[in-house]
């Protein structure tokens, strides 16, 4: 699958992360709520940056060592998913943790991404 290393380094977030302490007495999401709610996100800038980066004319050309230059190109595309989806790792897991998570977790397993997505692409 696709998004499968995406999905789980969410998860490995999702559980990691302590539960916000919100004073007001409201109660918090759920791991599993929280890992449904910020999945999709991660998933639409996943795909964009995936279909980004399979348009590029350069892309045919690149072994898949420099798939990095590629990735950061097609950033200014989906910078609104890419945004979408920090806020969210912020709304839903504390401030600081949707940057945390981008370039951590989600930076290391794109390229993996990325290459599987063009594959399935090219079926």
């Amino acid at each position: 699958m696709l998004f499968a290393p995406l999905f789980g380094a969410a998860l490995t977030v999702a559980v990691a992360t302590d539960p916000l302490n919100d004073s007001s007495g409201k109660t918090n999401p759920s791991a599993h709520e929280r890992a449904a709610a910020t999945e999709p996100l991660v998933h639409s800038a996943t795909e964009c940056i995936v279909r980004a980066v399979i348009a590029d004319p350069r892309y045919a050309d690149r072994p898949a060592a420099q798939l990095g230059d590629l990735i950061v190109d097609s950033m200014p595309v989906c910078l609104t998913r890419v945004r979408a989806m920090i806020e969210a790792y912020d709304r839903y897991y504390g401030e600081g943790t949707g940057e945390a998570f981008f370039m951590g977790p989600y930076l290391e397993v794109l390229p993996k991404a990325v290459l599987a997505g063009a594959k399935d692409a090219r079926h």
